[in-house]
């Protein structure tokens, strides 16, 4: 049975989740659940989902009424999620837990070695319908294009380099996107015609630890002059957990196969857009100095993770902000208002206690107040 945000909207104030599956991820309250449920329940083998996106799809399996199982170490958020059965194994040394055993399908939010999602399919061989592969953007060779779609070259690594990886684990910024581009051959390779592998852009939102968008909403917050990148015209593109998690059920339930880039429509959201998002959302008093990409180059602040979310339009990695999404959102993407993510992203960052937001960490990206506030001098006497 087929659903769609109007289902949603129409049944909750907002996505939360069934009691057994933990806190919330924002603060809304869902209502009756039951317009929401399926008519079909699926058996959805889950390999993570304690991290981020896992939470996301799982809870929204949950509520749509689907049976889950989850294999993972336990060694993250293991109290999440008590009522689902969960089967204790290191994907990186063996699958044979799940040997034997039929899912409908098999959500992989934890493959990073083509070594590692080959040997799941094979100990999954004839027992599964369909798999679905989280991927990422990062696969594609050539940044410095506008309107990357699914059929652009992907980058691509030595069988040596290969090699060395599987037997060492060991992942850089090199090998990232070609290692996950032979993680999806190696699904496709298996399941042919049965594999759905999306391929997500910035992934935002509640439970995010990488700070790469929480260091806008959390510094807007706290109030006072923020250093802004570029100006308030750039576009940007990134991807609510949530709306993604929903998304990745959606598919599940309705059986899609294929690529697809998930990440917000371009040229949809700007820096401005986003920044007085999160000053509205925030109530804050912010108010934002935008500085010259030349500026912040010659003080060696770095796009992306010095100044999270945002990518100069020139140079090899000016195509970021305008990735081609149309055929997700064909296969039934959709998003929520940039203004939701800002507030569920805050709504979680207060919950946190001071131990957890430093281990979840602002300074993963994002620069610090101290730094913030030498370049703001710097700018303002460069300016006379």
């Amino acid at each position: 049975m087929a659903w769609t945000r109007r289902d949603f909207i129409r049944t909750s104030t907002a996505l939360g989740a069934v009691a057994a599956a933990g806190p919330l991820l924002g603060s809304r309250v869902l209502a009756d659940l039951s317009p929401l449920r399926v008519d079909r329940k699926l058996k959805i083998l889950v390999l993570g989902g304690t991290a981020f996106l896992g939470p996301a799809i799982v809870r929204h399996a949950l509520m749509r009424g689907h049976d889950i199982t989850l294999f993972n170490r336990g060694r993250t958020n293991s109290h999440l999620f008590p009522d689902v059965e969960k089967i204790k194994g290191d994907r990186t040394e063996s699958h044979d837990a799940l040997r034997g055993r039929k899912w409908d399908v098999v959500i992989d939010t934890s493959g990073y070695f083509p070594g590692v999602v080959a040997a799941a399919t094979a100990a999954l061989a004839g027992n599964i319908g369909h798999y679905i592969f989280i991927s990422s953007i990062s696969v594609y060779a050539d940044f410095s294009k506008r309107g990357i779609t699914e059929e652009d070259a992907v980058g691509t690594v030595s069988p040596a380099e290969v090699a060395e990886v599987d037997a060492m684990s060991k992942i850089t910024g090199t090998n990232y996107g070609p290692l996950k581009a032979l993680c999806e051959q190696a699904a496709e390779q298996a399941m042919p015609g049965r594999t759905c592998n999306i391929r997500p852009g910035l992934i935002v939102g509640p439970l995010d630890r990488s700070g790469r968008f929480t260091y806008w909403p959390v510094r807007v917050q706290e109030g006072g002059e923020v250093l802004a990148p570029d100006g308030p015209d750039i576009p940007t593109q990134v991807i609510d957990v949530r709306d993604l998690g929903e998304w990745v059920v959606y598919c599940a339930e309705n059986g899609v196969n294929g690529v697809f880039n998930a990440t917000s429509p371009p040229e949809q959201l700007t820096m401005g857009e986003m920044l007085t998002a999160c000053k509205e959302v925030a109530d804050s008093d912010a108010e934002f100095t935008w500085v010259t990409t030349g500026f912040l180059e010659e003080h060696e602040v770095s796009a992306w993770m010095d100044m999270p979310v945002w990518v100069p339009l020139e140079g090899e990695d000016a195509g970021h902000p305008f990735i081609n999404v149309e055929r997700a959102v064909q296969a039934g993407l959709t998003y929520r208002p940039i203004r939701e993510t800002v507030r569920g992203t805050l709504d979680w960052w207060d919950m946190l206690g001071e131990e957890d937001r430093q281990r979840f960490g602002l300074g993963r990206a994002g620069i610090s107040r101290e730094r913030e506030s030498e370049l703001l001098q710097a700018w303002h006497a460069k300016q006379g």
